[in-house]
């Protein structure tokens, strides 16, 4: 597959020297507007992304600059879009568009639980949004993208371990202006946007940017007649800009998004996409196909794949509203001596999502679309930043504070279905010592009752019935509440040692107190009734696996009535150093060379969902012994030390960027879903050998590969742990600007981004969760080797007409790599390649402009991410045996990527 992927690179490469456009406006201009570059200075970039205007080439540190030309011709609308022309980096969606995650140079955080921070932050216009998923909404009309590489935090705002997303929009203008574009693609795709720029006197200007996007989904399910993962969405942006004097800017900004979509679908992983998937066709090989399809779920719903259709329980739905609004007053005071930036902002952003959870027809687990399945963040923060020269200009410094104070509210009912009980008898008389009884149109799915358990025997047959009491019981109303406060002093320095010869220090403290209390409702009676009577009966041989059997299906994930009522709460705190030392070189005019050294911090935190309190299985007894495990839900902070060596050459229309990079990430916070919970531990490497404990097989494996000391094995002492993780490689950018009207360029990036060969779960050196098994020595999962991103951009006159013409395309060729944090083989993603191309005619002074564009206009298919079907795990008959999955028991399920896309868009600006 990797041959593939480097033959479909070295093609394009050796025509035309293609690549991503690392390019921003040649001119940063305080109101916004857009200035046509000149030929001989179209590499001039400048960027904000040290907190000063500079010129890209003499920044040294990895950034990927992105205009809003080159945002208008890749026809992106939000980041994910951004994977297009920023090779390192990777956006990706799930359950939830507000669960998307971006990952810089294979690192990032899975979305899934908001109680994670993004290891790459985002900003827009100066606020950090709370989660990087939040960047997945519409973004209006913007002046420019940055995408720094590498830990942030000496600049100003909030940390982050891996990387920042830097969006600044259109500011408002002095001179009248508006515009406005209407597009209209397949699937019904309407989108409609505008903006005004108002004048209002010599120092005062408004401007309004809006947006409006309908589309139907892409998904179709095929029981209820509908589609799934459409577009609902609209986006309206006001913004006074005053300017009393020259030495005085105010900049007010307000927004608003609401979004009403039906989202996020998925589809079972079958052969065609992927060698390590079982025979899904064959009912008998495998217990779990036998019960769905005994339910009622159609054969065809495990071959579908890439046809994208569904099957979706009758009366569930994955409706969705999602509000996302807030405002911001940026001030930059320049005192003559010195320039003072404040930055004051609010954001308050709710989603709520319904969903079929187990992405089946047969209604085994659910949330309603009521608004009990809700997340939202209520977030005020404030930066200060105070910088100047000093000693004659040899110094350039810059000192700083933070602070941020979010409260975040998550609530949750997860529901067992109106069948889960059924499903529950079945699966357990299907898979066990009782499977020569399975009888799908019997009474707790037995044929017969034989006393098979002696004087037992009454109970377990009365417990296996008593499984239907389970239908439509579950969570009633789980509450979770955080605070966050942090603040943070920082400071970054440039020191011009000599000409040419500059040295960069940066240091920042960070103060982090998290609060948490949660409360529970639960109406599932059957798992508590069934452990006061089965659980004493547990010790004998002949009864444990049955009797572990029930308790697990009536208390699958931990969603019990013990929990009923139950509050619990928590702090944690934490203080931390970080920063970045950076020496710099330029031999002359075009030439950069540079060497850094960070220190990056993320915060730790508590995993949102309930399970992590309860030990499989067993009791805690109420109130008392939840508050004893409230300690498993936190995790602690992650920690990064970063290397980094790179060149900078520009000169004329030429420029070329190189960077090589080395990052040890310690804590390494990780979150994956099992199949019935989510797991949220840090990861970490240990120096000695571990002799294969940290691979040691679970308790769901075949006899033959289990190994009873699996929960004990794979320690680690204390002073052998070490970094856990790390991420190494070269990326290169180029662009080329032989002609005013032609721009191409080249992006490549190599990153081995690994697990170390020994891990273990904590700092501690605790063994790690036996459901990691497979990351030993591995890649991280949405963590390709290679990627290789390209542009072409030609815009020609029309003669004298005073017309031109658009040829536009970009690609992006992304090598093998796992999509599921547990790296299990059945989560493999070939590598693929990406096309996008737009062409049109513009009139004179682009006063207006058709354009016809395709995304994706191959139609290639690929997972977005891969997962464990929810509770669809099953026993194994011998054809279905599979090495790397012991047992090969699991079905797997997938979000797919957007198939392709195409329409016109008109567009007329004055």
């Amino acid at each position: 597959m990797r041959l593939r992927l480097l033959s479909a690179c070295a093609a394009p490469a050796m025509i035309m020297a293609l690549a991503a456009p690392a390019y921003a406006q040649d001119s940063q201009q305080t109101t916004g507007q857009t200035a046509e570059p000149e030929s001989d200075g179209a590499n001039e970039v400048v960027i904000t992304a040290q907190g000063r205007a500079q010129v890209l080439a003499d920044v040294p540190l990895a950034v990927s600059a992105i205009s809003a030309e080159a945002l208008q011709q890749s026809g992106a609308n939000d980041i994910r879009q951004l994977n297009q022309v920023a090779p390192s980096l990777l956006v990706s969606s799930t359950g939830s568009e507000a669960n998307g995650s971006a990952r810089i140079r294979g690192i990032g955080t899975v979305g899934d639980n908001p109680g994670l921070e993004s290891s790459v932050a985002v900003f827009i216009d100066g606020v950090y949004r709370s989660r990087s998923g939040i960047g997945l909404n519409e973004l209006g009309e913007i002046d420019r993208i940055e995408v720094l590489r590498g830990p942030q935090g000496t600049l100003g705002g909030r940390n982050a371990s891996a990387g920042m997303i830097n969006i600044v929009s259109k500011a408002p203008g002095p001179n009248y202006s508006a515009g406005a574009e209407f597009t209209y693609g397949n699937y019904n795709q309407i989108r409609a946007a505008g903006f005004i720029n108002v004048p209002l006197g010599d120092s005062l200007a408004a401007r309004v940017d809006s947006v409006y996007v309908r589309r139907d989904g892409y998904y179709q399910d095929v029981v209820n007649d509908r589609d799934i993962n459409d577009r609902n969405r609209y986006f309206v942006r006001g913004q006074l800009l005053f300017e009393p004097s020259s030495d005085l800017t105010i900049r007010l900004i307000g927004d608003y998004t609401k979004r009403n979509e039906n989202c996020c679908a998925a589809t079972y992983l079958n052969r065609e996409m992927n060698p390590f998937i079982g025979d899904l066709n064959n009912s008998a090989s495998n217990s779990i196909i036998r019960v769905l399809q005994g339910l009622g779920q159609p054969a065809a719903a495990f071959t579908e794949g890439y046809s994208r259709d569904i099957y979706v329980t009758p009366g569930r739905s994955y409706f969705g509203t999602t509000e996302d609004w807030g405002a911001s007053m940026q001030i930059d005071w320049d005192f003559g001596g010195a320039k003072l930036t404040s930055i004051t902002g609010y954001r308050d952003y709710a989603s709520d999502q319904g969903s079929d959870t187990d992405y089946s027809y047969v209604d085994i687990l659910y949330r309603a679309a009521d608004g009990n399945s809700s997340r939202g963040f209520k977030t005020f923060s404030q930066e200060l930043r105070l910088q100047g020269t000093a000693f004659g200009d040899k110094l350039d410094w810059l000192v700083g504070g933070y602070y941020a104070n979010e409260d975040l509210a998550v609530t949750d009912n997860l529901r067992f279905g109106n069948q889960y009980g059924r499903f529950a008898t079945c699966r357990l008389i299907s898979g066990g010592g009782l499977a020569a009884l399975y009888s799908p149109a019997s009474a707790g799915c037995l044929a017969a009752r034989p006393a098979l358990f002696g004087a037992a025997t009454p109970l377990i047959y009365a417990a296996i019935d008593g499984l239907d009491a389970i239908n439509n019981r579950g969570s009633t109303l789980d509450r979770y509440n955080q605070n966050s406060r942090n603040w943070a002093l920082f400071t970054h320095n440039i020191v011009h040692v000599a000409k040419g010869l500059d040295l960069t220090l940066g240091l920042r403290y960070t103060n982090e107190r998290k609060k948490f209390d949660a409360t529970f409702g639960n109406d599932n009676t059957a798992c508590v009734l069934n452990q006061q009577s089965l659980l004493p009966l547990r010790p004998v041989a002949s009864l444990t696996a049955v009797i572990d059997g029930i308790l697990g299906l009536s208390c699958q994930g931990n969603s019990t009535s013990e929990l009923n009522g139950v509050s619990i709460n928590d702090e944690r705190k934490e203080d931390e150093f970080t920063g970045t030392a950076v020496i710099s070189y330029k031999p002359n005019d075009d030439l950069l060379l540079y060497g850094s050294y960070s220190r990056g911090y993320k915060a730790g935190g508590f995993n949102l969902d309930r399970s992590a309190l309860k030990i499989p299985i067993l009791p805690f007894g109420g109130q008392a012994g939840t508050q004893a495990l409230v300690g498993n839900l936190q995790f602690d902070p992650e920690i990064v030390n970063a290397f980094e060596l790179g060149l900078k050459y520009s000169t004329g229309p030429f420029s070329l960027n190189i960077a090589a990079f080395r990052q040890e990430f310690d804590n390494f916070q990780l979150n994956t879903f099992n199949g019935t919970v989510f797991l949220v531990q840090n990861i970490n490497g240990c120096k000695a050998n571990l002799n294969g404990g940290d691979r040691d097989q679970s308790k769901f494996s075949t006899a033959a590969n289990y190994n009873a000391a699996a929960a004990t094995t794979g320690a680690c002492g204390s002073g052998d742990v070490t970094y856990g993780v790390r991420s190494q490689g070269v990326e290169l950018e180029a662009s080329l600007v032989p002609h005013r009207d032609i721009r191409v360029g080249l992006g490549l990036t190599y990153a081995e981004t690994k697990y170390r060969d020994q891990l273990v779960g904590n700092a501690s050196g605790a063994p790690l969760d036996q459901a990691l098994r497979k990351l030993p020595g591995d890649n991280l999962s949405n963590a390709p080797e290679i990627v290789a991103t390209a542009s072409f951009a030609w815009t020609p006159d029309i003669g004298s007409s005073g017309m031109s013409g658009l040829v536009y395309f970009d690609s992006r060729l992304t090598d093998d790599y796992n999509t599921g944090s547990d790296l299990f083989p059945q989560k493999e993603q070939d590598s693929y390649a990406i096309f996008n191309a737009r062409v049109g005619i513009r009139g004179p002074d682009q006063r207006w402009s058709i354009e016809f564009w395709g995304q994706n206009i191959f139609n290639e298919n690929y997972t977005q991410v891969g997962f464990n079907s929810p509770f669809q795990e099953g026993s194994v008959g011998a054809p279905f045996t599979d090495p790397q999955y012991p047992g090969g028991r699991q079905i797997f399920s997938a979000y797919l990527a957007e198939p392709r896309t195409y329409g016109v868009t008109l567009r007329t600006r004055y």
